[in-house]
């Protein structure tokens, strides 16, 4: 029976899961970089979940992992926060790459600039995410 490996909030990824988004992200370089976007934050199986379903519809803005490896961290447009609330996620002012962290969806292609995700896109994947996790029997999360 393979073994998983715990996550923030008691949620179980199975290692090849954390294998392949360690390798999947890229790290930022050491100093932080300042973002001109809000930060939206979600534990790392529903920011999984949500970012497949975004890339899917060819929606996804960038998204970060946090240094600690629990959270997905999802750009979005200034200005989101203020308005921002949906249980099981924040949004904060602000957006920064620290060291550590690294980005899940990043760039589009060299030379590119960063890409928001659509704030009330977003919200309605993330509910969308829960139901499928709750249904797989993942959740709460």
């Amino acid at each position: 029976m393979p073994q998983s490996v715990p996550r923030a909030g008691g949620a179980l990824l199975p290692p090849a899961v954390v294998d392949g988004l360690r390798a999947a992200v890229r790290r930022v370089p050491e100093a932080a970089e300042a973002l001109p976007f809000d930060t939206v934050a979600v534990p790392l199986r529903h920011g999984l979940e949500a970012a497949d379903i975004l890339r899917l519809r060819g929606v996804c803005g960038a998204v970060l992992s946090d240094s600690g490896g629990t959270r997905l961290l999802f750009l979005v447009p200034p200005g989101t926060s203020e308005r921002w609330h949906l249980a099981g996620s924040s949004c904060t002012p602000g957006a920064a790459a620290a060291p550590g962290a690294g980005w899940l969806v990043g760039t589009l292609g060299a030379g590119a600039a960063l890409r928001a995700t659509d704030p009330w896109v977003l919200r309605a994947v993330l509910c969308e995410a829960a139901g499928t996790l709750m249904a797989g029997g993942f959740g709460p999360y």
